[in-house]
């Protein structure tokens, strides 16, 4: 019961904005419920954010005549490029494509599926084993630095919720 209180109260709070432009943000299609939840938790990034900016696109070298005066609309579009380019990198696990680049959108691929340095994430093993019970192992991912932060608990709450097709 405290599950699905919780679950209520998140989207509630996130889907605010839909529910006041007439939208309901479980009618929207996965793509564009990661597209609300990322914006909505990363919220706007200005300059003591370096080098992230709008929506938490990080800046490269690439990024040449990016400023901190980008609009929503451009902050939206790298977002969302930056979201297809995580969705093609996890391509290969399927319908939980969109929920691994939702949170690597947030993490970091790389402690997700792992480089020479960090080891793949427990999450990605047990879903590759074809293991759906993996509330536990995304949920870990709510620390920085080794501590626990509340507000990212409850991004991955939603996340789970909109996005996990069990």
């Amino acid at each position: 019961m405290k599950r699905f209180i919780t679950i209520i109260f998140l989207l509630a709070v996130t889907s605010g904005f839909y529910k006041a432009h007439g939208l309901n943000l479980m009618e929207l299609p996965p793509f564009e419920r990661a597209v609300a939840i990322i914006k909505y938790y990363e919220g706007w990034h200005t300059k003591k954010d370096y080098p992230y900016i709008g929506y938490g696109h990080l800046i490269t070298p690439r990024d040449k005549g990016l400023n901190y005066g980008l609009s929503k609309k451009e902050a939206e579009r790298l977002l969302r490029n930056d979201l297809k380019k995580l969705c093609r990198m996890f391509r290969f696990m399927g319908k939980d494509s969109l929920l691994l680049a939702s949170l690597a959108y947030n993490v970091g691929p790389y402690r997700i599926l792992g480089s020479k340095s960090i080891k793949k994430s427990q999450l990605l093993k047990r879903l590759q084993e074809g293991d759906r019970n993996i509330e536990k192992e995304y949920l870990e991912f709510s620390h920085v630095s080794g501590k626990f932060i509340p507000s990212i608990l409850r991004r991955r709450k939603m996340e789970l919720f909109l996005l996990f097709e069990k």
